[in-house]
């Protein structure tokens, strides 16, 4: 029931914001790219890099993680190492990264109950640290074209089953306009629209279109 005398403009509190959430990306590495194979790896790849620049744009605490880097999986995206140049990249053996103390003491190092997580494969590396951190009381939301699975029922099966466990599944440029919410936000305004030129595809494009026919401040 509406009581419309309680009605204000104001946003929900279960949208994200530059101070309310930190970017987990887990295992963005060759060894498991290479049997990734729910969609296209270069739509992940180019996912992930757009969901990095997006963290970096609005400042966002971020994890970085891998497993078996010089082992087995190799190191992490180049592109996503790029974005973030001097950030730790925490190494495990662990498949559920939650069960990795410097992972987990790296989350909690950022003081946010709202996880935005991408990682390879979805049903294994991500679901089982979305599971994990539910149980723990945090908020997770999954950026589900930043992550892939070995096919598109395990990848499939994986969202389900997170977001049956109260996990919410978002994508890469949800995450960036909803953290943008408003183009008078000057402040950002410039770097988000760079992203989305170089990232979102047809979207990116009408931005192009959009600056050159009606001009520089023409909104995303």
């Amino acid at each position: 029931m509406v009581n419309i005398s309680d009605v204000t403009s104001a946003p929900s509190p279960d949208l994200l914001t530059p101070d309310n959430c930190a970017v987990l990306f887990v295992d963005h590495q060759p060894q498991m790219f290479f049997a990734a194979a729910s969609g296209d790896r270069t739509s992940i790849m180019n996912a992930t890099e757009g969901l990095a620049k997006a963290a970096k744009v609005f400042d966002v605490p971020t994890v970085l993680s891998t497993v078996a880097a010089e082992s087995f999986s190799g190191p992490i995206m180049p592109q996503l190492a790029a974005v973030f140049p001097d950030q730790k990249i925490i190494d495990r053996t662990s498949m559920n990264a939650w069960e990795d103390a410097p992972f987990v003491e790296a989350v909690k190092a950022t003081g946010r109950k709202k996880l935005v997580i991408a990682g390879l494969w979805t049903e294994v590396c991500v679901v089982l640290p979305t599971l994990s951190a539910l149980a723990q009381g945090y908020e997770v939301y999954v950026v589900t074209d930043a992550s892939g699975g070995v096919s598109p029922q395990a990848h499939e099966h994986a969202i389900q089953r997170m977001i049956q466990a109260g996990a919410v599944p978002v994508t890469w440029v949800q995450v960036l306009l909803e953290l943008q919410r408003d183009w008078a936000r000057t402040e950002t305004y410039v770097p988000v629209t760079e992203v989305v030129k170089e990232h979102a595809g047809a979207y990116g494009l009408g931005v192009v279109y959009a600056q050159a026919v009606i001009g520089a401040h023409a909104a995303g």
